[in-house]
């Protein structure tokens, strides 16, 4: 259950708040948005910005002529008088896995083709204008995120690792916590390896995937212990590939320090660009087939991880949403039709050639781009279902 909410939270404010941004900045210059949804279809909850009030429906399935059909169950005026409004309708839909803004005038995921060049339409607007609307959603995630780390490094202060090669924490299931390693025990040997630090403990088991090795431990101050325990492995990011290294599930010493709200910006900031730089080594890697498909998550992987952190704590499952966010941010900015960067690169290519694209021709990148963006999603899901079974 908690994997399930967990992954609810995370889904529905990346994309309220991406979507948000969208809606923001049509606004401040003038396009009509018709629809504000979170969620897909179909539409569950909806509120129509109408002149005098707002109109509420609740939708669920209501026999029609004979067959069940997606319909209004309960409609109800809420009145305001002299109140003026949008026809915006404000959708929360029943499937938690995406969202958009329909705004008037943009061939967007509906393919409406409906564009007459009114003063309120996307497509009257400036080359500016347009890249500011588009822009916004990924703006808006990577505020998020850099809001997020500056609030996480402010609440717990500056992070400094102990060098004591003391244990602090052990991790469920993990080889140290199975072989009866407690919290607080020292190791002071590894094999014929002396440590004196956390960093040689560090780097003599990263070094031993899949080993059989032997810790020599102090415990009490006073009983030296031998335990022989086989490492773990984890594939990680290197900036030379991915490589396989040692673990054995234990974490040392973290000490925080006090920083002011300034060093906890700069350091959020830093984070937030860090974050950038991962995604962007490891989409290199895969285009030089340093990493494989096979190494992407899909949504499954998200729940998972979204579980796995909500259950370490808050600060756990912040942090992953930040870096969530960032990642929605990178990928949306990215030319590729359908997504925020595909729009923008072909309005800087009207921009280009100084005049705009037909709208068959629009359409039709618009479906490839939909195409593509739905085959790497089954990708990621099939993906996501082998690991989940092996």
């Amino acid at each position: 259950m908690t994997t399930v909410w967990a992954f609810i939270i995370i889904i529905g404010v990346l994309i309220t708040i991406h979507e948000f941004g969208h809606f923001i900045a049509a606004r401040s210059v003038g396009v009509k948005v018709e629809r504000f949804s979170i969620g897909v279809p179909p539409r569950f909850i909806t509120i129509t910005s109408t002149n005098g009030g707002w109109v509420i429906k609740l939708f669920f399935y209501k026999v029609v002529e004979g067959s069940l059909k997606w319909q209004p169950l309960f409609t109800k005026l809420i009145p305001k008088a002299g109140r003026i409004g949008s026809n915006t309708e404000y959708v929360l839909a029943l499937l938690p896995l995406g969202g958009y803004v329909k705004m008037a005038g943009m061939i967007d995921e509906s393919l409406d083709t409906d564009i007459q060049y009114k003063d309120n339409e996307f497509m009257s607007k400036s080359l500016p204008a347009k890249i500011w609307i588009l822009s916004a959603g990924v703006i808006m995630n990577t505020l998020l995120a850099f809001v997020i780390f500056s609030t996480v490094v402010y609440n717990q202060g500056k992070a400094k690792i102990s060098s004591k090669p003391i244990i602090a924490n052990l991790q469920d299931g993990m080889p140290a916590k199975l072989s009866g390693i407690l919290e607080n025990d020292k190791i002071v040997q590894i094999d014929e390896t002396t440590i004196n630090s956390w960093e040689d403990l560090s780097t003599v088991i990263k070094s031993r995937p899949n080993t059989e090795i032997e810790l020599q431990v102090m415990r009490d101050y006073d009983k030296l212990l031998t335990f022989k325990i086989t490492t773990s492995e984890r594939q990680i990011q290197t900036k030379n590939g991915i490589d396989t290294i040692g673990l054995i599930g234990i974490a040392p010493e973290v000490l925080y320090s006090d920083i002011s709200f300034f060093e906890a910006a700069s350091m959020g900031f830093m984070r937030t660009i860090e974050s950038f730089s991962l995604i962007i080594e490891s989409l290199v890697m895969l285009g030089s087939g340093a990493a494989s498909v096979s190494d992407l998550g899909g949504p499954i992987m998200i729940a998972q991880l979204a579980g796995q952190t909500a259950e370490a704590g808050l600060i756990p499952f912040l942090t992953f949403m930040a870096l969530l966010s960032v990642n929605l941010a990178l990928l949306n900015i990215l030319p590729i039709p359908g997504l925020d960067g595909g729009h923008i690169f072909i309005h800087l290519i009207e921009g280009l050639i100084r005049r705009p694209l037909t709208l068959k021709t629009r359409v039709v990148i618009q479906q490839i781009g939909m195409a593509l963006l739905l085959l790497l999603m089954v990708t990621v899901i099939l993906q996501d279902i082998t690991r989940l079974f092996n």
